[in-house]
């Protein structure tokens, strides 16, 4: 489920506990608790252009205009967490593809479709990372309950396990 759709559904009461990506600005119903920051870096399939240019100089934000990415879809956190760090830099993304499954983006990426901003954990032979000037970005992962609701066991446990 994306995390989007968990918050709502644990604000809803449908759910007792999420583990997401923090939304920035959660609804005023729900309780949020940071478990670990998990950065975020910008990726190619390591024959990729943009390869080659960061071999020769730094890889600028400007040419990642030149080429098209691979990005979650609209409205999720992660696509915004892109978006707002390139904000001040005042380029235009042009998306080739979007879906919701970091793994899914992972292969398309590492086919050579465009780039991608993943988590660092994600990062292997099939992909390699490219250092943009000026471009840092993190997600922030952790729970989710609503407020005033009582934990089960289960969820007491599990948000234990995670702390």
């Amino acid at each position: 489920m994306d995390s989007e759709k968990a918050c709502d559904a644990v604000a809803e009461g449908i759910l007792e506990l999420a583990i997401v990506t923090l939304p920035a600005n959660p609804d005023v119903q729900l309780s949020t608790s940071l478990v670990w920051q998990d950065p975020l870096w910008i990726v190619a399939a390591p024959d990729h252009p943009l390869v080659d240019q960061a071999n020769n100089a730094r890889v600028t934000p400007a040419m990642l205009v030149e080429h098209p990415a691979v990005l979650p879809a609209r409205g999720t956190v992660t696509r915004s967490i892109l978006f707002d760090a390139l904000a001040p830099i005042d380029v235009a993304i042009e998306t080739s593809l979007e879906t919701n499954y970091l793994e899914t983006i992972k292969m398309m990426v590492s086919v050579g479709l465009g780039w991608s901003a993943l988590p660092a954990s994600m990062v292997d032979g099939a992909i390699v990372e490219l250092p943009v000037e000026g471009l840092t970005m993190q997600r922030r992962l952790g729970s989710v309950t609503r407020k005033g609701r009582t934990l089960s066991r289960a969820a007491n446990a599990l948000l234990d396990l995670l702390r």
